[in-house]
């Protein structure tokens, strides 16, 4: 019979589900279980947090097939070591979206109403101080959303039940999403921070939103704002908001997480205008038996033939494809990233994906999801992979088009990305060449020409005149940035003799750094510029 061990307590739920189709060993319920000796004889395990699933464990797992992670995160396993071994890796992306939109509202109304403080003065100091803990209502207050996913989406909904009037920002997110919820939808970040009353972070955490709240955005704050964080510590500058609740700018502030956990000594504590959790967003009896429950399904779908929903590393292309749609995979997905960066919109409505040639003969579908994991990757707040994009997707309210044609006329095989945001439309268009099939741009920003796909690279649009390339050299070269290639597309003068826009791409052998790219675009004749890193 097909074995599978839990190596961690979980509901009963899952378990019950699990012992239904197999046979069921519970580690933790063993005496002196040897996990690392006794790994090889089972063909599906579920984990949560505790246990590592190194390379080495998975090298001697030689008949496992999945593996459930009960939880959102599947660091604790090395995914690419399950993968080579062919094991599907699946985690429970849904279990806790509820659980960490409610303590939002938990922190919020704490916040507002100064709960634990009087508590404490009342319970452990026998105070009774009616007016130093008066708070204020929220009904009527504006709470400030940046990052608009799945839970950002809930704490909306709730906190309109109060009330309040909601203000949100997320590019990656229909602008017919907000007006279904009834939110405001913010056009930048700056937006949400001159209106909040409250404001509550639930960003990714990635490069760009490392120590997103620091002191500049602090500042565009109204005076007294209160800040909630239940989504990652690290994105929020600590000496800066401690700056600010210093001050008084920030008026109070709740958090559930911090940059590094666990913690027991920090400026934040002891302070009457912070209240601290000790992330406690995912931490209920129903979240922990729902994601116990929920990688207990996928365990059963992978070991039974059905549909693995969650799977973070199922092969998207299918083997007979791979040979022709293998190459055009990573070129999707840089198309994606490229077309999403070069609109520089406030909100995504539609993308569009067209197969020119003969991969349009092909099972395209997986094409179209690598587009989607160039758009939203690192753009949201849980991990999205090919097997969810697509739901993602539709949950955000971005429609997502795939077209085909089997006949391109200037290349064998050609690729293009169209990213919609309101009137705006962004194309993009690419292709491989070579015996490497090495990926290739096209076409950005309405003009045509060719240069291989690198790492890094940055875009600009200027007036089409003499010097504008040579500046652009000197700013990277002042900067110490080396040029790797460059091309330029343009158009001749108009009829009526208007000179036409230009677009150079550049790569380079490093990352370009934002302020120079900024300093080219502030400079006379240019538009816009981007710098990328695919």
């Amino acid at each position: 019979m097909t074995r599978v061990l839990v190596a961690e307590k979980i509901g009963a739920s899952g378990i019950d589900l699990l012992k239904s189709h197999f046979d069921v060993d519970l580690a933790f319920d063993i005496d002196g279980f040897d996990f690392a000796e006794r790994i090889g004889e089972y063909d599906g395990l579920l984990i949560r947090s505790a246990t590592k699933m190194t390379a080495d464990l998975i090298d001697k797992s030689t008949n496992l097939k999945a593996i459930g992670r009960a939880g959102v995160g599947v660091d604790n396993v090395d995914v690419p070591a399950a993968t080579k071994r062919g094991i599907i890796v699946a985690n429970a992306p849904e279990s806790n979206v509820v659980t960490a939109a409610e303590h939002t509202m938990a922190l919020l109304l704490a916040l507002a109403r100064n709960v634990p403080q009087a508590h404490a003065a009342l319970s452990g100091s026998g105070k009774w101080e009616r007016s130093k803990w008066s708070g204020v209502e929220l009904d009527g207050k504006v709470l400030g959303i940046l990052g608009f996913g799945r839970i950002g989406q809930l704490v909306a909904a709730r906190a309109k039940g109060f009330g309040m009037r909601v203000v949100a920002y997320d590019p990656f997110v229909s602008a017919e999403r907000y007006k279904d919820l009834g939110v405001e939808k913010a056009e930048n970040s700056d937006g949400v921070y001159a209106v909040a009353d409250f404001l509550t972070l639930h960003l990714p955490k990635t490069p760009e939103t490392e120590g997103w709240l620091d002191a500049e955005a602090i500042a565009k704050c109204k005076g007294g704002v209160k800040v909630l964080n239940v989504a990652r510590g690290p994105l929020i500058n600590d000496d800066d908001l401690i700056a600010a609740l210093d001050s008084g700018k920030v008026g109070g502030a709740a958090l559930d997480v911090f940059r590094s956990e666990p913690v027991t000594e920090s400026p934040y504590f002891g302070r009457p205008n912070v209240i601290v959790t000790p992330h406690l967003g995912a931490s209920t009896a129903e979240a922990t038996d729902r994601a116990g429950f929920q990688a207990a399904e996928q365990v059963v779908a992978a070991l039974t033939g059905g549909a693995v929903t969650t799977a973070v590393n199922v092969p998207a292309i299918r083997a007979e494809d791979l040979e022709v749609l293998g190459p055009y995979v990573p070129l999707c997905r840089h198309l994606g990233r490229l077309a999403v960066t070069l609109a520089d919109a406030s909100s995504i409505d539609r993308i569009e994906v067209e197969l020119l040639g003969r991969i349009a003969d092909r099972d395209t579908r997986p094409l179209a999801t690598a587009t989607l994991l160039g758009v939203l990757q690192g753009h949201t707040e849980e991990d999205v992979n090919s097997v969810n994009a697509p739901a993602v997707a539709d949950e955000r309210g971005i429609e997502v088009v795939e077209t085909k044609n089997a006949s391109s006329r200037d290349f064998e095989n050609l690729v293009r990305v169209t990213v919609t945001a309101g009137d705006k439309r962004t194309r993009v268009v690419g292709t491989t060449f070579g015996r490497r099939n090495r990926p290739h741009l096209l076409e950005a920003w309405g003009q045509r020409f060719d240069v291989q796909l690198d790492e890094h690279l940055a875009v600009f649009r200027y007036g089409d005149r003499p010097g504008m390339i040579g500046r652009i050299g000197a700013a990277f070269g002042d900067a110490g940035v080396n040029i790797v290639s460059a091309a330029v597309g343009r158009q001749d003068e108009d009829a009526a003799g208007t000179t036409a826009e230009a677009v150079m791409v550049v790569t380079t052998d490093g990352a370009v750094p934002r302020d120079v790219v900024a300093s080219v675009v502030a400079s006379d004749g240019f538009v816009a510029g981007q710098a990328i890193t695919l």
